[in-house]
């Protein structure tokens, strides 16, 4: 709010298409991480499936069956993502060169240690994250496509490319998991979070782009 009370303006940040695509992959990440660690299986262990509602989780075919629909929507999603911002030459979000020192000048702001960069529609950190957990997702795709192959009746593959291909899958959701974690938490930081909620809205305040982006908002705020 503004001192007089009136409402700040607001500018564009994400189109609905956007939105939309960052939830699906969220959800359908959320529901690969429960049903994969149900087949492990983990609930039964631990005495989720007392919970009322909850007794299911330790069935193999629901939670396979939960993490292929899961793995269905998050690869469409993903092609989507793909697609949508090569066709409309938004790459704003892909790191640069300079990113890991920008990157550690922000943090250092965020503890009162010096003064932070102007940065562009993404700040640096943002699109570090985004290659670290992009690169785990398209691990997981591939090699989570070689298990599924492996179930197949028709489908004959080499021990040992299966058993390189669950140890690879293994790692790359417990670094996926530290990543997603690493992203929620930079929303405790009180200057992070109007991005956040700017995945809900879609805007942001134009006060707070013009001082945090600035670089973006100068430029103009359509990519």
């Amino acid at each position: 709010m503004k001192n007089n009370g009136e409402v700040n303006e607001k500018i564009k940040r994400h189109p609905l298409a956007v939105i939309i695509t960052h939830w699906l992959i969220a959800i359908s990440v959320f529901m690969l991480f429960f049903s994969g660690l149900g087949q492990m299986p983990l609930y039964r262990r631990y005495f989720l499936t007392n919970v009322p509602g909850f007794a299911w989780t330790d069935q193999y075919l629901i939670t396979i069956n939960i993490h292929y629909i899961a793995a269905f929507v998050f690869i469409v999603a993903i092609f989507f993502h793909m697609v949508y911002h090569s066709m409309r030459r938004e790459f704003s979000i892909v790191p640069r060169k300079g990113d890991v020192v920008e990157s550690i000048l922000i943090i250092k702001a965020m503890f009162g240690k010096g003064t932070e960069p102007p940065s562009e529609k993404f700040l640096a950190e943002q699109r570090l994250a985004y290659l670290f957990i992009g690169i785990n997702l398209l691990v997981l795709i591939i090699t989570g496509m070689i298990k599924t192959a492996k179930n197949l009746a028709t489908t004959e593959l080499p021990y040992s490319l299966t058993v390189m291909a669950t140890t690879v899958h293994n790692i790359a959701t417990v670094l996926l998991l530290f990543g997603v974690i690493a992203h929620l938490g930079a929303f405790v930081v009180k200057s992070n979070r109007p991005l956040f909620l700017s995945m809900f809205t879609g805007k942001v305040d134009k006060e707070y782009a013009q001082e945090r982006h600035s670089k973006w908002f100068q430029r103009g705020t359509n990519n």
